[in-house]
């Protein structure tokens, strides 16, 4: 017996639409698909969850100083004279970010193999962005599933679907 449906597709089409739902599941909260599917995405997003929450504070804090160019008020560098050139002025910032440790570096790079690159649409190009989840299941998802051992995700049973009858589930985020 096998340790997973094949669900009718090769190989490289099952790990694609697991994949598309995973990061579905994770962007939107709750998807929509048929009872199989859902059991197979069900298992991959509760590893992905699983991670997230046993890496989620696994980082330090490091203070970096680095030089910006200053800026007028249109956004341009700021240039001066010196020698006869026109050189930009830099100014010395400082800010704290937060540095992954060897652990959390890899379980992201784990999550980022399963999950697809998602870009949220805006009005024009400019306002396009895209979206990290991987940052997402840290920061948002994790923290809501600390006190949890397991069960992230719920299976309610719509109905039948009215082409093929299949039995179809909405999979959501508990």
């Amino acid at each position: 017996m096998a340790g997973y449906r094949k669900l009718g597709r090769t190989s490289s089409q099952r790990k694609a639409l697991i994949r598309g739902q995973v990061t579905s599941l994770l962007n939107n909260g709750k998807i929509v698909t048929t009872e199989s599917r859902a059991k197979e995405v069900s298992k991959v997003t509760e590893g992905l969850i699983a991670l997230a929450v046993k890496e989620k504070d696994n980082y330090e804090e490091v203070k970096v100083t680095a030089k910006v160019a200053r800026k007028d008020k249109d956004g341009k560098r700021v240039k001066e004279v010196v020698d006869g050139k026109k050189v930009t002025v830099f100014d010395e910032e400082s800010k704290t970010i937060k540095k992954d440790k060897p652990s959390k570096l890899h379980a992201r790079r784990q999550m980022m193999k399963v999950l697809y690159p998602v870009t949220e649409k805006g009005a024009t190009k400019r306002e396009t962005k895209e979206v990290d989840l991987t940052n997402k299941l840290f920061d948002e998802i994790a923290p809501k599933y600390e006190n949890r051992n397991g069960g992230y995700t719920r299976i309610v049973k719509i109905g039948q679907r009215k082409g093929d009858a299949a039995m179809e589930v909405l999979l959501e985020l508990v």
